[in-house]
């Protein structure tokens, strides 16, 4: 990675769990038909969003060090976005929506080094350079954009997942990955899109990160900016697109007034939007995200923040009232009748946190099998046991080293050997230590002194939930290992002439006046061996203004009529 980028703070002090998606970009493998992909959708994206998008994004291509001519290395990008406090890594394509919500709270841009082919020059549903890199990159010049960028990242990262979004996750990846493979039989493309389509349309119940995820789609990806009657493109899917980014334009594209009903509306990433999001500034965008963030689990906790957790079955956190945080797989809680949990599981390793930092002594070594614990208040005692001082503990017999039996008002009992307790920052009793202790609910036994030493959580309720680990050094979480790969094929004896004559053009362009002969040579080769390509010819007539080559252009688009509008775009700019 070091020989990619050049060393940024930001990027320095991200996590290990973080780290493990970036990769390095390997500039040399990008091929010459890729960096004439690359010049001939930013030529026209500039010509036409420079009258149509926010007014932060010509001066944000700059700042950046975005080049119209070249695609951007990485390291020439985190060289000039450190002057505005951000920077930028290389992945392989989609990464987990949590993942890549927090490197945007770390104000890192993830920018996916792989780039479309020829075919899907005018829209991929993969992530691409000119996706992330000419789409998200220019806009975080606009301080405010950037702000709301970095909050988002960081209250999206909290947001519960479900199995549902893990399946869809799985099936974007592989629908990307195998639409921008090279020679994927269409067969295999058509089942990748129908099991999209298929969990798409499947209903389920709405989780907090879906819901983020709209959000995210209808700002981020396909915003607008201004007026209803005359918006701007902020958005990173509109601006890296030149289908769509002269389709939402159009009357056909309803335009709303930005929400939050937008969290509550899907969309289908395979095809073009039929409605559309206008913000009336930037800094709205930050009070809708706020009100959103109010509904989540992370600010509400309580029963249905537990049970978003038990559900999803992925790593989660629950903060109680004391501000001990449980971090693990929860699996079972007990409610009151009016529905206060009573009672939490986890299965599994399990570690306790303050503050984000990892309780001393109760980090998975301890807790390997599992954590569980009572909470609420005792029974026929008015004061909670965190709020207890030391002389309150003693008058209810809570003595270090005494055995000691109570009963909570939900009815669970406690009996054993207390043996010590452990206070937070503000003098809480928040964690107590027994031995030789038994738990039981009505019937049921929750816990036995063969199940070794009972750490008992202290906590009248449970005030927040997320998902992730509070303190993600308590976790060996570098272990990703997607389920599909980017696939690359090696390149043909065709293709590798194809990209011999795409780099003989380029170097002529960069090169000497003097050069009709060879680009008549160029022409010659490419009309005999490549007679379906259209983007090299419309070079060789940009570099020459060769009539012959006007004439073959005019062919090829009564010939090939599906990309006779490209032809046609590119020869505008020319004008």
């Amino acid at each position: 990675m070091k020989e990619s980028y050049e060393s940024n703070e930001l990027i320095e002090r991200l996590p290990p769990h973080l780290k493990q998606y970036i990769k390095a970009q390997h500039y040399e493998q990008y091929t010459p038909v890729n960096q004439a992909v690359w010049r001939y959708v930013m030529r026209k994206n500039v010509d036409y969003l420079s009258r149509v998008a926010h007014e932060s994004y010509v001066e944000g291509l700059r700042k950046t060090g975005i080049s119209i001519e070249e695609i951007p290395s990485m390291y020439g990008m985190n060289r000039i976005l450190k002057e505005i406090g951000w920077a930028a890594v290389a992945v392989d394509g989609f990464i987990p929506p949590n993942a890549f919500m927090e490197f945007q709270a770390y104000k890192v841009l993830v920018i996916a080094s792989d780039i479309r082919q020829l075919e899907n020059i005018e829209y991929t549903p993969a992530p691409d350079i000119i996706h992330e890199g000419a789409g998200h990159a220019p806009i975080i010049a606009s301080p405010d954009y950037a702000e709301y960028l970095r909050r988002f990242g960081e209250i999206g990262a909290k947001a519960i997942s479900s199995a549902h979004d893990i399946a869809l996750y799985e099936a974007v990846r592989e629908l990307s990955i195998v639409k921008e493979a090279d020679a994927t039989p269409q067969e295999k493309i058509d089942l990748a899109e129908a099991r999209v389509n298929e969990l798409q349309q499947k209903k389920v119940p709405a989780s907090e990160i879906s819901l983020i995820r709209n959000l995210h789609w209808w700002t981020v990806e396909y915003g607008l900016v201004g007026t209803v009657d005359e918006p701007k493109i902020y958005g990173a899917g509109l601006l890296s697109s030149i289908g769509e980014s002269e389709w939402c334009m159009k009357e056909e594209v309803k335009k709303i007034p930005y929400s939050i009903d937008a969290a509550y509306q899907d969309f289908d990433i395979t095809k073009p939007q039929p409605q559309l999001y206008v913000t009336p500034d930037f800094a709205y965008l930050q009070e809708v995200l706020e009100e959103f963030a109010n509904t989540m689990a992370v600010r509400k906790g309580g029963w249905r923040g537990l049970n978003k957790l038990i559900e999803s079955r992925q790593l989660g956190t629950i903060e109680i009232s004391t501000g001990l945080q449980i971090s693990g797989h929860f699996t079972r809680m007990i409610q009151n009748e009016d529905n206060e949990v009573v009672y939490f599981e986890t299965e599994g390793e399990t570690a306790l946190s303050y503050r984000e930092k990892e309780v001393i002594g109760h980090g998975v070594s301890r807790h390997n099998n599992g954590f569980r614990s009572p909470l609420g208040k005792l029974k026929g005692i008015n004061l909670a046991i965190e709020n207890m001082g030391p002389r309150d503990l003693q008058a209810y017999n809570f003595y270090d080293g005494k055995p000691i039996a109570f009963e909570f008002e939900s009815g669970i009992t406690v009996e054993g050997l207390n043996v010590t307790g452990m206070r937070n920052i503000r003098g809480e009793l928040m964690l107590i230590q027994f031995t030789g202790c038994t738990v039981s609910y009505k019937d049921e036994l929750l816990f036995t002194p063969e199940m070794g030493d009972f750490d008992m959580a202290v906590g009248k309720e449970i005030i927040s939930a997320f998902a992730g680990a509070a303190d993600y050094f308590s976790f060996d979480l570098v272990t990703h290992k997607p389920s599909t790969e980017t696939i690359r094929l090696e390149a043909s004896a065709t293709d590798k002439d194809l990209f011999s004559l795409y780099q003989q053009v380029r170097e002529l362009r960069n090169g000497e006046s003097n050069f009709r002969e060879s680009l008549q040579l160029v022409f010659k080769q490419l009309k005999s061996n490549h007679p379906n390509d259209w983007l090299l010819p419309l070079e060789i007539y940009e570099l020459s203004g060769d009539d012959q080559v006007l004439v073959y252009l005019n062919e090829l688009k009564n010939r090939r009529p599906e990309i006779a509008h490209l032809i046609d775009g590119g020869l505008v700019l020319l004008k």
